[in-house]
């Protein structure tokens, strides 16, 4: 027969065991597409190991939408039927996303939008890079080394948007028409590039190049897919020089285009710090705390961060000696000669 204190010892393991249990939460973490690597890459490992210093015995979940609505909205509800308690969201579409806020909402689940907002039904929290502030610094820059190169007034540039579903994207377009309207050069077309994807963007570019030849003077892309579509373009199409062309999100690619010259600019925006922030978020939420705001975004309480502008100038400071990417990974064989003249070894 067993002893009071034995039975009463199995009885407090069974309760802790069980409370452990009932404790353990599930977190979602569902990304837009994989046009761009750096959702698998860096965002989503960035996320898991926040989380697993915050929070070791929740449940992580991944899905990835692939550019699809459809599919997205699936693996929501897929993620709330295993139990998410929040759900880190960045929308395939930001407009449809709404809905998913809405469904979310009524079954008490917390929904974090990151790096797309979600404008038509706000979301708990939002926390993203500043958009709209990254539009303007890749413009600027443009415009000022136009400026500096003495392109005259007048000349034209090409502007390369994101996608027409993505929010973020819109804001993106928002800050760089604020730096295009306020210089002195004239945007000769615009494009919405459906999905972000390379080859549209590149599509595109190939027929403003037969449509306005030299008279493209620079090109604002708004991320490093678009742009390298559009570098693409003017190689097949024989420019030399190549002129100016932006970017933002500092793929290993577009490092590569700066360090050879290729690219103009890109922004440096290590993903893991939004991640590490969404993780944070993340916890308080499951804890009923309240997330400290930076300031309000389409009526969401939002964390923006300010990332930084890279070129040829400050690629070595801010890329390598930061450790945000490694010689070895972006100095290849092909690249080796271009790092070594930028002291990148």
């Amino acid at each position: 027969m067993k002893s009071t204190t034995s039975l009463a010892a199995a009885s407090t393991l069974v309760a802790t065991l069980f409370a452990t249990a009932a404790t353990a939460e599930t977190v979602a973490f569902l990304m837009p597409d994989q046009a761009s690597t750096r959702y698998e890459e860096h965002d989503w490992p960035g996320f898991q190991a926040a989380m697993g210093e915050l929070c070791a015995d929740c449940t992580l979940i991944y899905q990835n939408g692939n550019g699809d609505v459809a599919l997205q909205q699936q693996q929501f509800n897929s993620v709330i039927a295993q139990g998410a308690t929040v759900v880190v969201l960045d929308p395939v579409d930001s407009a449809a996303a709404a809905g998913l806020v809405e469904i979310a909402r009524s079954q008490d689940v917390k929904i974090i939008a990151y790096d797309r907002p979600i404008p038509d039904s706000p979301a708990d929290f939002y926390v993203s890079f500043d958009n709209e502030g990254i539009g303007f610094a890749i413009a600027q820059s443009l415009v000022e080394h136009l400026q500096a190169e003495g392109v005259p007034d007048g000349a034209g540039v090409l502007q390369i948007n994101g996608s027409p579903t993505d929010a973020a994207a819109g804001l993106i377009r928002d800050g760089i028409d604020r730096a295009l309207d306020a210089s002195p050069y004239v945007t000769l077309s615009e494009f919405d590039t459906p999905d972000w994807a390379p080859p549209k963007a590149q599509e595109w570019t190939a027929g403003q190049i037969t449509r306005f030849g030299s008279d493209i003077m620079g090109i604002v892309a708004a991320n490093d897919g678009t742009g390298g579509g559009a570098i693409a373009a003017l190689k097949a199409a024989g420019a030399d020089p190549l002129p100016p062309v932006t970017g933002n999100d500092a793929t290993i690619a577009a490092l590569q285009l700066i360090i050879a010259g290729d690219q103009y600019n890109t922004i440096s925006k290590p993903s893991e710090i939004v991640a590490a922030a969404a993780a944070e978020v993340a916890v308080m939420l499951l804890n009923g705390e309240t997330p400290e705001a930076t300031s309000t975004l389409y009526d969401t309480p939002s964390r923006l961060f300010v990332p930084a502008v890279v070129t040829q100038e400050n690629i070595k400071a801010e890329i390598f000696d930061a450790g945000i990417q490694s010689a070895e990974e972006v100095c290849t064989a092909e690249y080796a000669d271009a790092c070594a003249a930028l002291g990148i070894e």
